[in-house]
């Protein structure tokens, strides 16, 4: 008796590992994909710039969907302190500026180092056989960068870091 239940536990079990195996079918992966630029798109991006986060958003937000050249003349504008960024998100405690905007500031650093990123993006639309005149900022995102500590310090302070990237696009007219 005790090889009938043996036999019948063998055969109970073959027809559950073939239901196990119809199971473990294969299926296919979705990889995700980076971001990286189009045929008809340029990029550029600075790492561990020693800039200002807040202003670098700032400004970021100032000059996106706008021309490559508006933008650069508007930060030029803003380096001869001509016209203010506005300040949308960090505009705790910054004094209002003449013209059509509240509160605003003229940060120089952040201002010269998103420019010298804008002609990078350039040059590298030009490289890539692109119209350096009809390029628009399709997107522009500051984040924040690597915190190192100052040296020999008690308390921790920190450098300010940020990371900046730039994607153009070429339109036609």
């Amino acid at each position: 008796m005790t090889e009938e239940k043996k036999i019948k536990e063998i055969e109970e079990k073959k027809p559950t590992e073939k239901k196990v195996e119809e199971k473990k079918e294969i299926k296919p992966v979705k990889k995700i994909e980076e971001t990286q630029p189009e045929a008809h798109e340029a990029f550029a991006r600075i790492e561990n710039a020693p800039i200002s986060t807040k202003a670098s958003v700032e400004i970021c937000s100032f000059i996106r969907n706008r021309e490559l050249s508006k933008a650069k003349k508007l930060l030029q504008q803003v380096l001869n302190k001509k016209i203010a960024v506005p300040y949308k998100r960090y505009n705790r405690d910054v004094g209002h500026k003449p013209g059509k905007i509240a509160s605003g500031r003229y940060p120089e650093k952040a201002t010269k180092e998103i420019l010298k990123l804008l002609n990078l993006a350039q040059t590298n639309a030009e490289n890539k056989g692109l119209d350096g005149e009809n390029l628009v900022i399709t997107e522009i995102v500051a984040n924040k960068g690597y915190q190192q500590a100052h040296y020999g310090r008690k308390r921790s302070r920190s450098f300010k870091r940020t990371h900046v990237n730039v994607f153009v696009k070429e339109i036609e007219k």
